[in-house]
């Protein structure tokens, strides 16, 4: 009996991790356990231990932290809801200053321009590997919103008499400006539906390297012309807007300032010479097309030619402003002085809409 009591307080001994109780006694007599099968023992308790004592025999490691704020930061952006949304780390538009969302603005619509540019050109090239040295007058106008505006003004009669009228120009041998790939930049560069200011100017310069599509614009590294050099002036005088050292009036159009001139092309050193060929009629659909279709336009009609289009224009829907012509013969007659660009920026805000940034 005593033997049994012996040998059950060494199981419970083993169980719970400790010694033998002191009041035991050891047997003298007993033959040693064989080596073997001590270790078997011992595996066999340090086994029974673990399974039954886990939380004392075994230390938890601990895991490191993830803070919550650097998931957001390097993966992902908590959405307003508490969900994390994956993606490049941006900042919502609501917490963008109005001049970070500007920028963002005209970037968008200078990379839609560069585009419109690129696949024109790209017709363009295509045309010539065939052979032909003019491209068709609609394949030259790429922006879509312009081709849903005026839907087959290209298959009219005069559309079709100035598409002949410019192949034979283009087989002549004097340069006709601008380059066929600028020859609608204007509308290429001012979507219809981004269109809220309209400056008309007459044919373009006939100088070379100067005509670039754009009224009274000229590229980069070109002298600039006496009638931008006094537009310069009076936007100075008016918003206080630093003198620029070039003429490229591309940022006034991606904005939404359409700059439009009444002829389209011209001869090298031959002013007015495709007057009268069909552009009239082409750019009056366009200034109809926008007072009927759009609202709250403002047009800037400097001196008599431009003047003339405000027949096209409801004035009960939009807005005119009319001064001499920026030339240096008439500007001191009413150009300067008249205070169109932060007239234009007060009637845009008065409806709600963002002001132009003039200064380029």
């Amino acid at each position: 009996m005593r033997v049994m009591i012996m040998i059950f307080n060494r199981v419970v001994a083993h169980l719970v991790n400790a010694s033998p109780p002191s009041q035991a006694p050891r047997q003298n007599s007993r033959k040693p356990r064989a080596k073997g099968a001590k270790m078997a023992s011992n595996t066999t308790s340090k086994t029974l231990v673990e399974i039954f004592q886990p939380a004392k025999r075994l230390k938890t490691l601990a895991s490191p932290v993830i803070a919550k704020s650097s998931i957001s930061s390097s993966l992902c952006k908590a959405s307003p809801n508490g969900a994390a949304v994956g993606g490049p780390q941006l900042e919502p538009l609501s917490a963008l200053t109005p001049e970070q969302k500007a920028r963002i603005d005209i970037n968008k619509y200078f990379a839609r321009s560069r585009r419109n540019l690129r696949i024109c050109t790209e017709r363009i090239e295509k045309c010539r590997g065939e052979g032909s040295r003019f491209v068709k007058l609609e394949d030259l106008l790429v922006e879509e919103t312009w081709m849903e505006a005026l839907p087959g003004e290209f298959q009219k009669p005069y559309a079709m008499n100035l598409c002949r009228f410019l192949e034979g120009e283009l087989q002549g041998r004097a340069p006709i400006y601008p380059p066929q790939h600028l020859v609608f930049n204007a509308l290429n560069s001012t979507p219809f539906d981004r269109v809220k200011a309209v400056i008309i100017g007459q044919d373009p310069y006939h100088g070379p390297g100067q005509a670039m599509g754009l009224a009274f614009s000229v590229p980069e590294g070109i002298k600039v012309p006496s009638s931008l050099v006094n537009i310069f002036k009076e936007l100075k005088e008016d918003m206080g807007c630093s003198i620029p050292s070039h003429g490229n009036l591309e940022r006034w159009a991606i904005q939404g300032v359409l700059l439009l001139n009444t002829v389209l092309t011209v001869r090298n050193h031959q002013a007015n010479s495709h007057a009268k060929k069909g552009w009239e009629q082409f750019t009056d659909a366009i200034i109809r097309m926008i007072s009927q279709k759009k609202l709250g336009i403002v047009f800037l009609l400097w001196g008599n030619s431009a003047q003339e289009k405000s027949r096209l224009i409801d004035e009960s829907k939009h807005h005119i402003l009319r001064a001499a012509h920026p030339s240096g013969l008439s500007a001191n007659r009413g150009f300067f002085g008249c205070r169109h660009f932060s007239k234009t920026n007060e009637i845009l805000e008065r409806m709600g809409l963002a002001p132009v940034d003039w200064q380029l």
